[in-house]
């Protein structure tokens, strides 16, 4: 059976290793913010790009009337 002292100690263990792990992660390093950077810029010229696309579909239908 299970005493309740050692269900105890490993719940504080366990809390205690969460706070650890969590005091541990990394802060954003100039490389990550460079990367989600070119990430922003590499969605927004998509994004011009599929206007620009609707653009000349619409040219090319407005050709066909």
């Amino acid at each position: 059976m299970i005493k309740p002292g050692k269900t105890l100690s490993a719940a504080v263990i366990l809390a205690a290793m969460l706070v650890a792990l969590s005091g541990c992660q990394k802060k954003e390093g100039p490389v990550e913010r460079a990367g989600k950077q070119v990430d922003q810029a590499a969605e927004k010229v998509g994004q011009e790009v599929e206007k620009a696309g609707e653009k000349i579909q619409d040219a090319a239908q407005g050709d066909k009337k």
